[in-house]
């Protein structure tokens, strides 16, 4: 057992079985969230979000999460990818298993950014979440929109599972939406720390868990009078920045044929290079990362944040500026002031002015790549 002793009371984690090849500190390590509903965080070291980790770390936790899932599943297939955190590991999931099924299986993310233009599928709460609305959007292509309705397997994946709440949330909206002949779920996470919490009889349909490690927490209160002030971060309107990039890599569901638009020139070998995705639009910028990585060039992917956590424990350094959706919010990059990059590039599905001035001030040599002509 592992104790991790924080402001508001004490965490402690049990692991019951690890994947040969990762242990618990290989993924994770853990933080402070402020939210007055749960104190604690688990950090990723792989997932690319509050920790930059090289691109091909997190494609190996991919490949190594997609060998454990099923391979004599009923089609077709949906892959959900859970946003905003995972909806790069959603997608690096799919892409592994795209060999086995082709175009059998589809891949979509939930957002906090409804798409006027796409129809909305369903609507869920990620209850102890900073922002808890979550949406399903579907696709005018009508073959698509017919794939996820007629789903016979369902692939909802996530960093990791605490309670399992959300999950169920999900599952429970998709039934509601009209995803009526799903005969077996399969939830795909880093690390699953809900053996002692799912509950999911109750759903009439046979689930699953696949995970690099499995065990339990236990949070002990140390009844602390802490005022925590969480910020308002829980928009999930269409503001002033308009998104311009596509919605190909999962907000509308895809096939995920989508690729590096843009070649980034004159990236010398000895280079350190920070590559930062945007929220919830990560998938492009990892593969940026990735090909960058692939050049030769020592490459790191992370992503700004909208979830606001305390500095400390795994939490060594914090960028504060305001979103470039034009929601007045704020956001951070986390772990990325203190250390040193050559160049850092900030991709962004809004235009180029909608980033905050602030965070030039704040991340040395940050340049922007955008969709813009």
């Amino acid at each position: 057992m592992k104790h991790i002793d924080l402001s508001r009371g004490r965490i402690s984690v049990t692991v019951n079985h690890h994947h040969p090849e990762w242990t618990l500190d290989d993924l994770l390590s853990f933080a402070e969230r402020i939210n007055p509903k749960r104190a604690f965080l688990f950090v990723s070291k792989v997932l690319g979000k509050h920790i930059p980790v090289a691109p091909s770390v997190m494609q190996k936790s991919y490949q190594d999460l997609a060998a454990l899932i099923p391979k004599n599943l009923p089609y077709p297939i949906s892959v959900i990818g859970m946003a905003e955190t995972a909806v790069g590991l959603g997608a690096g999931v799919y892409r592994e298993l795209k060999p086995d099924f082709g175009e059998n299986a589809i891949f979509l993310t939930t957002t906090r950014h409804p798409v006027e233009t796409l129809p909305t599928l369903g609507l869920f709460l990620e209850e102890h979440s900073h922002a808890q609305d979550q949406f399903i959007l579907s696709s005018h292509d009508a073959l698509k929109h017919q794939h996820i309705l007629s789903s016979k397997t369902l692939i909802l994946v996530d960093d990791e599972i605490s309670t399992g709440k959300t999950f169920r949330n999900l599952i429970l909206s998709l039934k509601k939406s009209g995803l009526e002949q799903v005969e077996r779920i399969i939830l795909v996470t880093l690390v699953n720390w809900a053996e002692q919490h799912l509950v999911t009889d109750d759903l009439g349909i046979p689930v699953e868990v696949v995970s690099l490690l499995h065990g339990h927490w236990q949070w002990q209160d140390n009844n602390k009078e802490i005022d925590i002030q969480m910020p308002n971060v829980s928009s999930t309107q269409q503001q002033s920045q308009k998104i311009i990039a596509p919605n190909d890599w999962g907000r509308e569901p895809t096939f995920l044929d989508c690729s590096v638009w843009q070649q980034i020139k004159s990236i010398q070998a000895h280079e350190k290079v920070l590559v930062l995705g945007s929220g919830e639009f990560t998938w492009i910028p990892f593969l940026m990362a990735e090909q960058l990585e692939k050049q030769g060039a020592e490459v790191y992917f992370s992503s700004t944040t909208r979830s606001p956590i305390m500095l400390g424990q795994s939490i060594e350094s914090i960028c504060l500026f305001k979103d470039n959706y034009g929601l007045n919010m704020n956001n951070y990059a986390y772990n990325v002031k203190h250390q040193q990059f050559d160049r850092v590039f900030l991709i962004i599905e809004t235009a180029k002015d909608s980033v905050d001035p602030l965070l030039f001030e704040q991340i040395k040599n940050l340049e922007i790549i955008s969709y813009e002509c």
